[in-house]
């Protein structure tokens, strides 16, 4: 439990500093959030004041997202919708949205091109979009310290758009900021994200005093170096449309 924590909390101090509060500002935001899932970001945006929409294709996991809602007193600041980005047009008005989340969806798109054209609709001209994907380095980091080498070789000499190799799709820095300025989009911002909390064992996250607390503080501190959010699990990309 405390490694999961570890893992999202520097997600989250990013997209709460990217909503802010409801009552700052010019008030409610209109958030969709995309591959939204079981609500876990959806629900504690809302709990700030704003309106989020979540747009999945597991009913399973949308039903989970209302009763989180619910438990939480937010069930009036959260919708969901069954879908995906390929009809993202028909569940939200072009230039409607403040905030655009797609975290964990250009890995599994069929084409990640055209999620980005549909999204990019969707914003308003001041809207702001934030993506997660996964890092390609991490992942062949993972497999070399597992001892599966020649598939840390695989994945590490996979051309971009070979997908097979890359299933689900894995991202360098590079990589990303390449697709999302290809659709038009300009990036502001670039973290890495489970640097070192993908690494370090969950026995001593989970039984060591303060180790928690010491992995979140050493998150933070890294997830702006290059150097090394290069082998971050996750790499988040703040980005708005070019006008």
């Amino acid at each position: 439990m405390a490694h999961g924590i570890a893992r999202n909390a520097v997600l989250w101090e990013r997209v709460r500093d990217l909503l802010g509060s409801a009552d700052e500002g010019s008030g409610p935001r209109q958030v969709v959030d995309l591959g939204g899932g079981t609500g876990g970001l959806a629900v504690r945006a809302a709990e700030l004041g704003h309106h989020v929409t979540v747009i999945d294709p597991n009913p399973d996991a949308l039903a989970s997202m209302h009763r989180r809602a619910d438990e939480n007193n937010v069930a009036d600041r959260v919708v969901g919708v069954q879908g995906d980005t390929i009809d993202l047009g028909d569940h939200v008005a072009p230039g409607s949205v403040d905030v655009m989340l797609c975290h964990g969806v250009l890995e599994v798109v069929d084409d990640p091109g055209q999620a980005l054209e549909a999204i990019g609709d969707a914003l308003r001209s001041d809207g702001v979009l934030s993506v997660v994907v996964a890092g390609r380095y991490a992942a062949v980091l993972g497999r070399a310290l597992a001892g599966h080498l020649a598939a840390a070789r695989t994945l590490l000499e996979a051309p971009t758009g070979d997908a097979q190799a890359r299933s689900p799709r894995r991202y360098t820095r590079g990589e990303i900021l390449d697709l999302l300025a290809t659709h038009g989009f300009t990036a502001e911002s670039v973290h890495g994200l489970r640097v070192f909390a993908d690494l370090v064992p969950s026995s001593v996250v989970d039984t060591e005093p303060g180790a928690q607390t010491a992995l979140v503080e050493l998150e933070r501190a890294v997830a702006q170096i290059p150097e090394l959010t290069a082998v971050a699990g996750q790499l988040m990309v703040v980005s708005r449309r070019r006008n």
